[in-house]
Parts: C-alpha cells; sequence; structure tokens
C-alpha cells in the first residue's frame, strides 16, 4: 500500500510539473537564438535609420510618403506591432515599394523634438507624412496586418 501510494505521488507530480518544464524549454518555445526572428525581417517593412532632415529630403526627391512608427520602448502594443505586424511579408512587400518607412522611439534621440513638431496622443502613432512633413494621415493603436495595408492604401 506505501509503494502504491509514493508512485501516484510521483506520477501527480510528473503530471503537474512536467507541462510547466515543457513551457520553458527554449526549443519549442522557440526562444533559442537560432529560431528568433531578425528585429528587421527581410520579409517584412524595412525601417531606415537615416536622420530625419536626409529622411525629408529623400522623400521628396522621390516624391514618397514617410510611414513613421512613432513608438515607446516600454509599449506592449508597439511591441506587438512589430512583432506580429510589421514582419509580414504582404506588410513588408507594401509598405516597402510605397512609402520611406521610419521607426522612432520618441524618448530617445532625435524623437522627442520630433514629439514637439508632431504631437502624440497614445503610443504607438503611425503618422503618413509628405515630403515637406505635413501629416497626411495620422492612426493611433495596434492594427492587423490587412488594416495596415488598407490604411497605407488609403494614403496613395
Amino acid at each position: 500500500m506505501k509503494k502504491l501510494f509514493w508512485l501516484f505521488a510521483i506520477a501527480l507530480i510528473g503530471v503537474t510539473v512536467l507541462p510547466t518544464i515543457a513551457a520553458f524549454d527554449p526549443i519549442k518555445s522557440g526562444t533559442t537564438t537560432s529560431r528568433m526572428a531578425p528585429k528587421d525581417s527581410p520579409e517584412g517593412i524595412q525601417f531606415t535609420e537615416a536622420s530625419w532632415k536626409d529622411i525629408l529630403k529623400k522623400a521628396k526627391a522621390e516624391k514618397k510618403v514617410i510611414f513613421l512608427d512613432a513608438y515607446a520602448s516600454w509599449c506592449g502594443p508597439c511591441k506587438l506591432l512589430q512583432k506580429n505586424v510589421f514582419t509580414k511579408k504582404s506588410v513588408g512587400d507594401y509598405y516597402n515599394s510605397k512609402f520611406i518607412n521610419v521607426k522612432m522611439d520618441m524618448e530617445k534621440g532625435e524623437g522627442p523634438a520630433l514629439a514637439q513638431v508632431y504631437p502624440l496622443e497614445a503610443y504607438p502613432t503611425l503618422l503618413y507624412i509628405d515630403g515637406n512633413g505635413k501629416i497626411l494621415r495620422k492612426v493611433l493603436g495596434l492594427q492587423t496586418p490587412e488594416a495596415l495595408i488598407a490604411i497605407g492604401k488609403s494614403v496613395k
């Protein structure tokens, strides 16, 4: 009877602990370095690292609209947008061909100065700006890939 009790206790512990251990398995959860997606997926939107002044010049010269992802490092919806929307091939195909894509942390670098020019109400704020610096469209919050493409098409 004592052996049966211990066998049951060990089986119960195994049933409750193993799923928890499996949830933290880096291979199954996709958190190993080899399985992590690159920061800017080659299939998704390619963002430029240029200065704002150079971005405006480029937009004017190429007659393209600037797509500005105004985000903050602590913003959860901003992280979801970066991970689940900007990395999609369909979104990248459209935005890379039609826009000059910029993402800027509005609390670092040139961000605070831009936040003075383009006041923000929430994060993320998606701005569509012409080469003269005029806002053509302003969208707040997390978007689906399909919605982001539809918004982009409405700007052109």
